[in-house]
């Protein structure tokens, strides 16, 4: 087997509209299996799954890490897309329910191994802990609700100033580059987010979505210089000629992209510009599209100091919303204090175990079928 490698992604975000999730994308439903991981804080759930993940990285399996929005040092899940696995974080904020129980999802309660009893000593440190998380996280969506209102003032002044007719002929042009060689598909879409609001920071992890891009687009200009619209416009018509289309959403607000990836084509499209500024390390071909090249600037010259303000309005409650999102994780490192002396982590280790054979078992078995499947082979 070639050489493994990992792709990083958000299922979900702390945005302008509250947690948003995609979870529901991590993995098609109609997949081999899901296993859905339940239990508290500090049971040991994101390393759970990160132990069985370097197990199939050294088995040489591509795999996907859909990392946490509120510590980008954990996980919320891991999938195995070739064979059609994955192991998710079923509690919340992310609650996933099992649509095809029994023959697809299968749920794995961590809380089993637990003493209940000294949990229950620390019952009200753990519900004032608890409030208080969640006060925090409220106060990072109230900051970025405000940054995300500045953003639309600030997009309201850039596109007065916008030549629309030079956009469309750009998206024609861009379109007829792009869709020059077309294999057939069904034009499937998956969306998630390739940036986060974490305590750490605005992180993202761009450079290994792209990885098996041929030709890279990357979009330049400011707010409301019509970026976003122009992304939609060409993944909607790649999935118009049957092309698979990954869409990645814009963590501040979700209605809007920051990426897509075409795979089918090997190529991608991704924003560069404030206030997610991405400066990609790619070897493929890189086309650089500037939309700030068709705004009328003598005229936005006039409102700069407006611009201005907008732009630091941003970003300062974008600040806010990370100190916010700080906080919260300090008091969850905090709650997690209160679960990890009741855990009989010997008992989960051997748990893991167990799921990773089972894993193993499942693709040996699905080999064993496909060469069924194809019969024997003819001799001469």
């Amino acid at each position: 087997m070639s050489k493994s490698y990992v792709k990083k992604m958000f299922p979900g975000a702390i945005t302008s509209k509250g947690f948003f999730s995609y979870y529901d994308n991590i993995i098609q439903q109609d997949c081999r299996h899901i296993f859905v991981i339940k239990g508290g804080p500090g049971v040991g759930k994101s390393t759970f799954m990160k132990k069985i993940a370097e197990s199939m990285l050294e088995k040489g399996y591509n795999l996907e890490y859909h990392c946490c929005s509120s510590d980008n040092n954990s996980i919320d899940g891991i999938a195995i897309p070739e064979e059609g696995i994955a192991l998710l974080d079923g509690t919340t904020p992310h609650i996933v329910d099992p649509k095809n129980p029994g023959a697809v999802d299968e749920i794995i309660n961590l809380g089993e191994y637990w003493n209940e009893e000294k949990i229950t000593n620390s019952k009200g440190n753990i519900i004032e802990t608890n409030h208080q998380i969640g006060r925090y996280f409220q106060a990072a969506y109230f900051a970025l609700s405000e940054a995300n209102n500045a953003l639309d003032e600030w997009e309201f002044y850039i596109k007065e100033y916008q030549d629309w007719t030079y956009i469309n002929q750009l998206f024609l042009k861009v379109e007829k580059e792009i869709f020059k060689v077309i294999p057939k598909g069904n034009g499937k879409d998956r969306h998630l987010f390739a940036w986060a609001h974490t305590p750490q920071g605005k992180t993202q992890f761009i450079d290994t979505l792209i990885n098996g891009i041929n030709k890279l687009y990357t979009l330049s200009g400011q707010p409301g210089s019509g970026k976003s619209s122009f992304l939609k416009r060409v993944a909607e018509r790649a999935i118009i000629l049957g092309l698979d289309v990954e869409y990645y959403h814009n963590t501040l607000n979700p209605s809007q992209l920051d990426l897509i990836v075409i795979p089918g084509i090997e190529t991608a499209l991704v924003i560069t510009s404030e206030p997610y500024t991405y400066v990609p390390k790619f070897d493929g071909k890189i086309i650089t599209l500037d939309f700030d090249y068709s705004l009328d600037n003598s005229e936005l010259k006039k409102i700069e100091s407006d611009i201005n303000d907008c732009r630091q309005r941003v970003n300062q409650h974008i600040e806010r919303a990370l100190k916010n999102s700080l906080r919260a994780k300090q008091m969850h490192d905090l709650l997690e204090s209160y679960y990890i002396p009741a855990m009989n982590f010997t008992a989960i280790e051997k748990e893991r175990s167990n799921i990773l054979q089972r894993i193993y078992d499942m693709i040996e078995k699905e080999k064993v079928i496909a060469v069924s499947k194809q019969g024997p082979k003819n001799e001469c």
